[in-house]
């Protein structure tokens, strides 16, 4: 993944049947192999922040990626757990995600502009818990208005494939583009790994756009 050129490396430390998730130990290790080349993500659906900062105290990513259901995690909280990672001198950045749906979601992006140090705007989903992992593609024109109307960082997400990266990447203006479901290749028991040919293509077309 990363000789195709990928930008950032997202890992889901979990046990709860999310997709993709693997152990703290697996999380972990993938973080220390590649932290000096791409920056680490590890994603959290928890709206304990006791649990989280275990997670992060653990994996020790770039950034962490907070994409538990709606709601569960308030800018408010998102401040206090940026205070209690600070005491622990952890150097990590937040990235909050954004479950777009409609013009309501502008006001609720804005309200963590000010507390996290990125936004990822996502798809939401009733078969996966959390905010993402849909493979569905929301309105970009409320994604473009979120990104004129924040001052920090936006990765677009939800439902983005080699196929219409670019097309989203020139409507949106995003600061970055997200893939998990169409760069995935399937397995039994719905179980996947990543398609690199999948993943060059989405990449190639990504920066080219």
């Amino acid at each position: 993944m990363v000789d195709l050129g990928i930008d950032h490396l997202g890992v889901t430390p979990a046990d709860i049947g999310l997709p993709g998730e693997v152990s703290l130990k697996v999380a972990q290790d993938i973080c220390r192999a590649v932290e000096d080349k791409i920056v680490t993500v590890a994603l959290s659906v928890e709206s304990s922040l006791e649990e989280i900062i275990y997670m992060v105290e653990n994996v020790r990513p770039h950034i962490l990626h907070l994409c538990g259901p709606e709601g569960d995690i308030t800018p408010k909280m998102v401040e206090e757990l940026k205070a209690k990672v600070d005491k622990k001198r952890i150097s990590i950045k937040i990235m909050q995600a954004i479950s777009v749906a409609g013009q309501e979601s502008i006001d609720l992006a804005i309200s963590y502009g000010g507390v996290a140090d990125y936004l990822i705007l996502d798809t939401q989903s009733t078969d996966v818990y959390g905010i993402g992992a849909s493979g569905n593609v929301h309105d970009w024109n409320i994604s473009k208005q979120i990104v004129e109307s924040v001052n920090i960082p936006v990765i677009l997400a939800g439902g983005l494939s080699p196929s219409n990266v670019a097309e989203a990447i020139h409507k949106v203006a995003p600061w970055g583009v997200d893939s998990l479901t169409h760069t995935n290749k399937y397995l039994d028991g719905d179980l996947f790994i990543k398609d690199l040919d999948k993943v060059k293509d989405f990449v190639s077309a990504s920066k080219k756009a």
